[in-house]
């Protein structure tokens, strides 16, 4: 009953992100357009823009790092307390 739960739980969790990546997505070529509109005017928004990129790339990457580790050294920890109750 557990799992079935946690399966519910995930499976909200991704229908919900999939929903909000539509909006995300439409935003995109507006972006586009106001950077090159910028640049060609002379100005260094693009900059900004690129250093926002880079912080949405790396952010899903050190969620992931994050829990693998958390993970591990969970796991780990439990592997050493059997280890000692044998």
């Amino acid at each position: 009953m557990r799992n079935l739960a946690r399966i519910l739980v995930v499976l909200g969790v991704v229908v919900l992100l999939m929903l909000i990546v539509q909006d995300v997505q439409a935003q995109c070529p507006m972006c586009r357009m106001s950077a090159e509109s910028n640049l060609k005017n002379g100005g260094t928004d693009g900059r900004g823009l690129n250093t926002g990129i880079l912080y949405m790339l790396v952010m899903p990457y050190l969620l992931v790092a994050s829990i693998g580790f958390w993970w591990w050294k969970n796991r780990k920890q439990q592997a050493d307390e059997m280890e000692g109750a044998d």
